[in-house]
C-alpha cells in the first residue's frame, strides 16, 4: 500500500547531486509560489550536514497546503557537507549559524523569522501537506503557548509496518500519560510549533546538547498550556536518528529500563530541572 511520503523516500539518502535537476526545478517553483511577505506562520527548517535529507523535507514543505500565509526559512548549523548548497539551489532563504548546537540554530531561526507562529521542523523529517493547519486549529485557542504532535517512522528493510506500529504504540501510550503532569518531557523539537512573540520573551538553551525544545516548552507554560495534536493526518514520518540501528526489539526494551527511572514522575508536575553534566555543552 502507498503512503504519502512515498514519493519522498525516493530521494531520501541520496547524494544532492544525484538528484535530477528537473526534480529540484520543481521543488525550487513550489518553494517559491509558498513564500508570503507578511506572513503569519514561520516555517523553519534546521540542518546540520543534512546533505542527503534535506531535499526530501524541503519537498515535503512545498507541497504544504495552507490556508495561512507563511514564509519558508531555512538555518544552515555550521555543515561540512553540501547542506548550504541545498538551500542554495532549491532557492530557499536561509542563515548561517557558526554556533553549533540545535538550541543555536533554533534561536537563530527564530532571530529571522517575521510569523507571529513558529514552526520547528527537522531536516530529516518528512510533513504531511495539512499539517500546518492541524497544527494551527490548536495553536490559535485561548491559552495555548505551544503545539506538539507525535510522529512515525518510515518502514525499511530493518523495521516492519506491523513492528513499527507497535512501538509507536507502546511510545504514544506512554507519553499520553506522561503529558498530564509532565507535557514538557513529551515535546520534541521536529514536531513544534509556539507563539513566537512568547517565545522571544523567554530563553532557547544554547548550552545543551539535547532537550532545548522541552526547556523551551516549560518556559512558555506561564504563557499558556503545552497542547498535544493526535490526529494522524498530523503526524510528520522520519528516519533512525532517534532510535538508532538497534532492532525494534531491543530499542524498546532499552526505553523501557530509561523510562522505568524514576516513572513516579508521571504522578507530579515539575517546574525546574537540574542540567546533567553530559547534557552541558
Amino acid at each position: 500500500m502507498s503512503k504519502w511520503y512515498d514519493k519522498y523516500l525516493s530521494i531520501y539518502g541520496k547524494s544532492f547531486d544525484k538528484i535530477p535537476d528537473g526534480l529540484l526545478d520543481q521543488i525550487q517553483i513550489q518553494l517559491a509560489g509558498k513564500q508570503n511577505a507578511n506572513p503569519l506562520v514561520s516555517v523553519v527548517v534546521i540542518a546540520y550536514n543534512e546533505e542527503k535529507r534535506l531535499t526530501a523535507c524541503l519537498w515535503s514543505l512545498s507541497e504544504l497546503q495552507s490556508k495561512y500565509s507563511i514564509e519558508i526559512l531555512g538555518v544552515n548549523n555550521n555543515s561540512n557537507d553540501q547542506t548550504e548548497k541545498v538551500y542554495q539551489r532549491l532557492g530557499l532563504p536561509y542563515f548561517n549559524e557558526e554556533k553549533q548546537s540545535p538550541g543555536y540554530a533554533r534561536q537563530c531561526g527564530l532571530n529571522h523569522s517575521r510569523g507571529k507562529y513558529h514552526f520547528c521542523i527537522d531536516a530529516d523529517t518528512f510533513y504531511p501537506p495539512h499539517y500546518v493547519d492541524l497544527m494551527m486549529d490548536r495553536l490559535t485557542r485561548p491559552n495555548v503557548s505551544c503545539v506538539s504532535s507525535f510522529w512515525s517512522f518510515f518502514p525499511d528493510e530493518h523495521h516492519s509496518r506491523i513492528g513499527l506500529f507497535l512501538f509507536e504504540l507502546a511510545r504514544d501510550s506512554f507519553l499520553y500519560l506522561q503529558h498530564f503532569k509532565r507535557p514538557e518531557l513529551c515535546v520534541r523539537g521536529m514536531v513544534f510549533a509556539f507563539n513566537a512573540e512568547f517565545a522571544r520573551k523567554v530563553e532557547i538553551r544554547t548550552n545543551i546538547r539535547r532537550g532545548e525544545d522541552g526547556s523551551l516548552a516549560l518556559s512558555l507554560k506561564p504563557y499558556g498550556k503545552i497542547s498535544f495534536l493526535y490526529n494522524r493526518k498530523a503526524r510528520p514520518v522520519t528516519g533512525y536518528g532517534t532510535l538508532s540501528e538497534e532492532s525494534l526489539l531491543k530499542s524498546f526494551i532499552n526505553r523501557v529500563k530509561v523510562q522505568m527511572k524514576g516513572i513516579s514522575r508521571v504522578f507530579y508536575k515539575k517546574e525546574f530541572y537540574e542540567d546533567c553534566e553530559d547534557n552541558l555543552m
